[in-house]
Formats: C-alpha cells, sequence, structure tokens
C-alpha cells in the first residue's frame, strides 16, 4: 500500500510539473496533508501553510521571519484609551482571486471582516457548524467569544471591534492563522447553491497565491495571484508535494525533486549541509515537545501521580536519541527564548527510585496506560514514535505497562482532545505571535479544555493568573504573573515537558528571499527561484 501511495504522488507531481514547464515553478515538499483550507477550523501547521499562508491575508501581518506586527488588509488602526476598542482602516482596491469555480464581483469590504469572524463567535449563524464537528479551536480556546463583544461596520472600509475587557495581546492575535479575511460574497454564492462545505475545499481569498487543485495526500497546486494587492509574485507556480517521510524529503531534496522542505531528520542534517547545492538554515525554535496527561481521567487526575511518572522518563536520552543534540530538555511550558521565562523553576529529576516510591504512596499498582505517538514529524518532535518507546522503556522500570497508539494525523489531532481519552498524548507548540499568553492559556487556560488543552486541565490558580495578565498593557507586571502561573503549572505537572527544539530548513542554493521563521511559519510570498 505504502509503494503504491508514493507512486501515486510521483506521479501527480510529474504531472503537475509537466503543465508548469514554461514557468518559474517552486517545489516544496510538505510533510503532512491539510485537514482542510478553512483555516479557522484548525491548528495544524500543515494546514496553515497551505491555506493562510497562501491564499489568504489578515487584517494584520507578522513582518517575515519575526514577531512584529505590521499592515494586511488593514492600512492603519486606533484603539481606544480603555483599551476596549479596536478600529481598522481598511486597505481600498482589495481584490478576492478569480478561480475556476468563482468570480467575485466586489472588492474586499467590512461585510467580509465580519463574517469572517462571525463564523467562529456566534453559534446561531448557519456557517457555525458548516462542517461536521467545527468547534473554531483557536478562536474558542482563546476566550474570543467572552473576548468579542460586537464586530460593527463602521462604513464599508473602516470596521470597529467592541471588546468586553482589555487583551494586551489582541493585535497579535489578529495576526494569527484563524484570523484569515474570507470571502462573504463566495460563502453567499456557496449557501445559496447548498455547496456550504466547499469553503474548506476550494479557498479563495486575497492572498499572494490562488488555489488551484488538491489531490488528497499527494499534491496541491497554486498559481501567482494575478491581482495580489501586494503585487504579483516572483514565482509562477507554487506546488506543495505531500511527503510524509522525512528520509523521503531529504532524497528528494538531494535530487533536485524539491527546493524547500521542513523537519528533517537529525540523522540527516549533517548530509543535507554537505550538500553543496543546499544550503540548511537553523535557529531557536520558539517550541516546547509535552506529553500531556488526560486530568480528567484516573487516576491522572492526581498531581502527584503525574509527577511520579515524570520522574520516570529520561528526557535527556529522548533528546540525545530523537535531536542528536539538537534540542535542550524543556522544564518549562514555555521556551526559554520567551520574554516572562521562568528560569528558576526547578525540573522534575530523572529519580526512578524515586519515582516507584511516590506511585506506591499514591496507592497506584500495575498501572496500565497508553501513550500516544504524532504519526508526523514536527520541528518540536521528529520522531514521537521513538520518543514514546523510549518512555516506555523507562516507565516500566517503575512498574508501568505501556501500550503506543498512533492515528492518521488529523484524526489523532481530532481524537486527541477527547475528554475522555485514554492516557498521555505527545504533541507540541510553535508559538503562534510571539506571546506567552499563546502558550499558557491558549493550550493550558480553562477555556481551552476540549480543544488545545489536550490536558484538559483546568486549575482556578493558574487560570486567574493568565486571565489577569491578558488584560494589563504593562509587560513587567504581565512577567511576574506568567511566572507565578509557571510555578503552578511545575507544582501540577499537566505535562511532561519534554523538549524545545532547534529547527532546520533545508533550501536549494536555486531560492532566494526565503525566510526562516520563529513562530514555525512556512511563507512563500516574496521567494524567487533561478529559472
Amino acid at each position: 500500500m505504502k509503494k503504491i501511495s508514493v507512486l501515486l504522488a510521483a506521479t501527480a507531481l510529474a504531472s503537475v510539473m509537466a503543465t508548469s514547464a514554461w514557468s518559474k515553478t517552486l517545489v516544496y515538499c510538505s510533510e503532512a496533508s491539510p485537514e482542510g483550507f478553512d483555516p479557522g477550523l484548525y491548528t495544524g501547521g500543515q494546514t496553515f501553510d497551505a491555506s493562510s499562508r497562501t491564499v489568504y491575508n489578515r487584517l494584520v501581518e507578522f513582518k517575515h521571519g519575526g514577531t512584529e506586527i505590521e499592515p494586511g488588509l488593514a492600512e492603519s488602526w486606533t484603539v481606544s484609551p480603555d483599551g476596549k476598542e479596536y478600529t481598522f482602516k481598511l486597505r481600498p482596491g482589495v481584490k478576492f482571486q478569480t478561480t475556476d469555480f468563482f468570480t467575485p464581483t466586489r472588492e474586499l469590504t467590512a461585510d467580509d471582516v465580519i463574517f469572517s469572524f462571525d463564523r467562529q463567535l456566534k453559534s446561531g449563524t448557519p456557517w457555525n457548524k458548516y462542517v461536521e464537528g467545527a468547534s473554531w479551536e483557536y478562536s474558542a480556546g482563546m476566550g474570543f467569544p467572552d473576548l468579542v463583544k460586537s464586530i460593527e461596520k463602521v462604513d464599508d472600509l473602516t470596521v470597529k471591534f467592541v471588546l468586553n475587557k482589555p487583551e494586551a495581546p489582541f493585535l497579535a492575535d489578529l495576526a494569527m492563522d484563524f484570523a484569515s479575511i474570507l470571502s462573504k460574497e463566495y460563502a453567499d454564492k456557496l449557501q445559496a447553491d447548498g455547496k456550504m462545505p466547499m469553503l474548506n475545499q476550494q479557498p479563495l481569498g486575497t492572498g499572494p497565491f490562488t488555489f488551484v487543485a488538491y489531490q488528497p495526500d499527494a499534491v496541491i497546486r497554486y498559481k501567482a495571484n494575478d491581482t495580489y494587492w501586494h503585487g504579483k509574485e516572483k514565482i509562477d507556480d507554487l506546488v506543495f508535494a505531500i511527503t510524509t517521510d522525512a528520509a523521503v524529503r531529504a532524497q528528494k531534496m538531494k535530487a533536485g525533486e524539491c527546493h524547500i522542505m521542513p523537519y528533517p531528520n537529525a540523522a540527516d542534517v549533517q548530509d543535507l549541509k554537505k550538500d553543496p547545492n543546499l544550503n540548511v538554515l537553523e535557529q531557536p525554535g520558539l517550541n516546547v515537545s509535552f506529553l500531556a496527561y488526560n486530568t480528567m481521567v484516573a487516576p491522572f487526575d492526581k498531581p502527584e501521580v503525574r509527577r511520579a511518572l515524570n520522574m520516570a522518563v529520561n528526557k535527556q536520552a529522548i533528546v540525545d536519541a530523537v535531536f542528536q543534540g539538537a534540542a535542550a530538555v524543556a522544564k518549562n511550558p514555555i521556551p526559554p527564548t520567551m520574554w516572562s521565562y521562568n528560569d528558576a523553576i526547578q525540573d522534575d529529576k530523572y529519580d526512578p527510585e524515586a519515582a516507584k516510591k511516590a506511585l506506591e504512596a499514591a496507592g497506584i499498582k500495575d498501572l496500565k496506560m497508553k501513550i500516544w505517538a504524532m504519526p508526523v514529524s514536527r520541528p518540536y518532535m521528529l520522531n514521537a514514535r521513538r520518543a514514546a518507546e523510549l518512555m516506555q522503556s523507562d516507565l516500566a522500570k517503575i512498574g508501568v505497562t505501556v501500550e503506543i497508539v498512533s492515528y492518521e494525523w488529523a484524526e489523532y489531532l481530532k481524537l486527541s482532545k477527547d475528554k475522555a481519552r485514554d492516557g498521555a498524548a505527545i504533541l507540541g507548540w510553535t508559538g503562534d505571535n510571539g506571546d506567552p499568553d499563546n502558550f499558557l492559556d491558549t493550550l493550558l487556560g480553562c477555556d481551552a479544555v476540549g480543544g488545545n488543552n489536550r490536558a484538559q486541565w483546568c486549575n482556578a490558580e493558574f487560570d486567574k493568573l493568565v486571565k489577569a495578565a491578558k488584560q494589563t498593557a504593562d509587560q513587567g507586571e504581565r512577567t511576574k504573573l506568567y511566572q507565578q502561573a509557571q510555578v503552578v503549572f511545575k507544582r501540577e505537572a499537566p505535562w511532561n515537558t519534554l523538549d524545545h527544539s532547534i529547527a532546520f530548513a533545508p533550501i536549494s542554493k536555486k531560492v532566494t528571499g526565503y525566510f526562516m521563521d520563529p513562530l514555525g511559519i512556512h511563507r512563500f510570498d516574496g521567494v524567487d527561484i533561478a529559472e
């Protein structure tokens, strides 16, 4: 079956390349298939790469290669003195893409902005449940339905967000993928035709690339948007060659079949660096990998049990085996490069004997548990199966029997949100906006339980601290609150924090204008390739 899939993918890519023989084509060997093409519905980086970072724009954007905010579809904005009103002046003359499946008749207006957010925030709208299981994980997990009081159309090119309370990271949040702006006119046509699910299959936005076609699990094809408000891109065609095996991605890079690839195996990095046709970019990742216990299910509902299990795991051995030194053991839920990192925290000491005694003291004997291992490489965890095997061996030494389970990536992300999920899941996070809130509240806040909070952990003391930190613009005060929250996190241990990794990006020396991004973003606007 695997050989057949590989052959089909290769055939599909060859077909796409043949049709693009007379154009400037960039091939990106992506690591996984997108869950869909509506970025508001998902949290996966591979989905954002294929949708929000190609087809769409946002009111504000992150500058290439950083976390600084710059104008996007909004050319300017003002904030009220109380921090509760944000008024955006939209860029005039922004056109939506013309595709084989829809031809727009008007330019971007405030109506598109309101539609893009209302469908996520208002449960009574027809678009709130337009696909089965829609949970709007980001906006819900970040508390947007409670935060946003109203979104008002001042005029066609002016829109005002009214908040129920001040929110320090609000502008940065609006630069995130879930806040992409869609076409209300296109959505209205799909609704009238009874084809609403197509919004998640045939995307249409204002971004640098226009969606052309998708062959599931094989190839996504885009073309440069001729009417892009920021100017037509230098490459004519963009191809995502979906290649789930990191070793195969590396082979394709060396063979010249790909121009850019993400997440190489640690064992392949040195070989890629030696290739005279490649550059291997690298930088510390704004990330964390963790093992999330389901704190709603016994015995993982007891902090003393979670701490005992943490003491049994040799995290340095995982870093050595999986990353070959290109990572550091994690002790906090935010990376050390992020402001408010609490370096005074003491990590769980690797001590199997103490772990065994702690389990016995908690009344736990003959524990059997599942560890979920991600099926894909991510920057924060290159080989979850190997990490799970190492943890399985460590836990066996204290009498805990571990079964390793896995699922297809989209299914993994869906099932791991289940409040009744058995055991603990390996997951991770690359920051979306450079703010500690994006880790601490988004992944561990009470609003995110059943969504991004895969530990299903709601702690009143922790939640009060991170919510208070969002409501002051004073970074010094926010730092104090976040550092206190990290103390609570470590005491309660909803996760076993595993690592913070170094991210690598092999690219062809023919490619110019490509930036590694601390937010884990793969963007192709501004990229060029020598013919």
